[in-house]
Formats: structure tokens, sequence, C-alpha cells
């Protein structure tokens, strides 16, 4: 059996390490398990990061990790495969099974572990993604403003997508594939000069990670000069199911996702969830305020477990 802690950190993303920090600062004994694996290692800079705009998330990521260890947090390498529960004496602790064979002991676990995002097989998109094929446009919006843009739509979430990319470009088409799209949406895209395109897209044509057209299955080639999409976002949980924590389902077919309290609290008492893995939409600088907060309602729930055991005892003198 491994080392117990106070609190382990699952995923060392800007979330889960930002939680990391507030725990560390308050004293606690905390482990930070990381794979490695950002939802945003595809990209070379982030943006509406106040502070840190055009920073390469990889930066970020190396700075939290020296701040948090000079707080004297852990950091180890792997991902969760495994969470299970015991009572002890009265006190839960979590049990955390990784991928590297370790099982190490927490009073509280902070899940930061992210989401990935399932792109549909369509030749040359996932080789471009986070440089020409894209899926924020708060994110990525600014860098191909004016340029010629498509959104490919798989969804009712791609409908959306397509009247927020608009922001950024009078020039957008809109591939619908074999997507309805209500006659009323039709209506509202084309009423500011959007393109729609029924066809199904077969090929993403570019050079090297530059998109220069989009192909359709009738041979028409659109050219564009970047592609919005939304994937399918799968949040990386799995190794939560056996705990049968509450799930909620987000709006527009995004997904069911751990249901979470505005601290991040999931349906366990000791359990939270921040970041990509609750909330899809979440950028760098909201995940590391939910991490912030649930470090702090983490730590606050340990406290009031301390005292209450302390005042249990004392009670306990005086009675016995």
């Amino acid at each position: 059996m491994g080392t117990d802690y106070d609190v382990v950190v699952l995923g060392g993303g800007a979330a889960g390490l930002s939680a990391a920090l507030t725990l560390g600062r308050a004293g606690r004994k905390v482990l930070v398990v990381d794979d490695g694996l950002p939802r945003n290692r595809f990209a070379a800079h982030m943006h509406t990061v106040l502070g840190h705009e055009g920073l390469d998330p990889a930066e970020l990521l190396a700075r939290g990790r020296a701040e948090v260890a000079a707080y004297g947090v852990e950091l180890a390498a792997g991902r969760a495969v495994a969470l299970t529960e015991e009572v002890s004496d009265g006190e839960t602790m979590l049990r955390v099974a990784t991928n590297q064979g370790s099982v190490v002991g927490a009073r509280a676990v902070i899940v930061a572990t992210g989401l990935t995002d399932r792109l549909p097989g369509i030749p040359g998109l996932a080789e471009r993604w986070g440089t020409s094929v894209l899926h924020c446009p708060y994110c990525h919006g600014w860098e191909v403003r004016g340029r010629r843009l498509a959104v490919l739509v798989g969804s009712p979430v791609g409908l959306h997508q397509a009247e927020l990319v608009r922001q950024w470009s009078e020039r957008l088409v809109v591939f619908t594939g074999s997507t309805e799209v209500p006659p009323g949406t039709e209506r509202r895209l084309r009423s500011r000069g959007v393109e729609l395109v029924a066809g199904r897209v077969v090929e993403v044509l570019g050079e090297g990670p530059q998109v220069t057209a989009v192909r359709t299955a009738d041979g028409t080639v659109t050219e564009v000069d970047a592609v919005f999409i939304a994937g399918t976002a799968e949040p990386n949980d799995t190794f939560l199911a056996p705990l049968g924590l509450a799930r909620t389902d987000l709006p527009m077919g995004m997904g069911s996702f751990l249901a979470v309290d505005p601290a991040g609290r999931t349906s366990h008492e000791r359990i939270w969830a921040v970041g990509n893995v609750v909330n899809p939409a979440l950028g760098v600088a909201a995940s590391m305020g939910a991490g912030t907060t649930a470090g702090g309602m983490a730590n606050m729930a340990l406290i009031t477990a301390e005292f209450d055991a302390a005042a249990s005892a004392a009670n306990a003198d005086l009675t016995g």
C-alpha cells in the first residue's frame, strides 16, 4: 500500500495545479498524478488568460509545477485507473490506483483529468488539430479573423458554433453534412451572409499544417483558410464509474458529465471535479479559477472534519 495524503489531485493541467497550489499553501500533504497529456497540448499559444496572453501552454504548466513543488506538493507521472473508498474508525479513505501500479490513499480527491476531443475520421482533419483545425473562436478566432472560415457541423453544438464564428469573419461557409438544419436556423444564418453547404465533407485539404480547402462528396472543393469543428467531448472519468457518482446531461447533446455543485463537489462528499472533465467549454483561466475554488473547499472540508473529531474527543473526555 502506498503513502497516504490529505488530498490527491488527479490531473496536472491548469485546473489541477491551481487546486494543488491552494492546498500546498494551506500546508496540506498533496500528490498530483498527471499523464502529461493536457487537452491544449496541440496548441502553441493560449489566449484570453490575463497576464499570460500568447504564452505556450506547456510553459504555463512548467511554471505551475515549479510553483506547487515549492510548497511541498509531490508530483507523479501516471493516470488513475481506479478509485475506491473504505471507512476505518469512522474516517473515509479514498484509494487511487494508477497505471504505474501504485496505490495511494487520500482523505479527499480532486479530479481534474480533462477530456478527450474525438474528431470524425475525415482525412486531413486530425493532423491539423490545434493549428488550422480549431474548436474555440475565443482561443483562436483573433488569429484567423477576416479570413475564409469554415464550420463543420456534426451536431446541434455545431450550429451554435457557426453563429459564434461569424463574429470573427464575414466570409463563413457552414458545411451541414447530415445534420438537419431547421428552416428558422437556416434563415438566421443566411441573414448575416453565412453560406450553407449541405454536402458531406470527405476531405480537408492543405499544405502541411495549413488548411487550404474542403472537399465534399460530390467533388466540390471550397477554398478556406481555417476550419472550426466541435468534436465529441469525452470526459476522462471512466475510473470513477464504480462509485456511481451523479451525472448530468449537458445541453445541445454535448454528453454526460459528472454533476457538481458551484464549488466542484460531486455527489461524494470527499470528491471534487473541476475543469474540462465537468465542463468542456471552460478555457484555461476559468479552469484555473475552478481549481483554486475546489482546492479551498476541499481544505475546508478537511478542517471541518478535524475540528469535529477534536471536539468529539474533548467532549468524550469531559463525560468520561
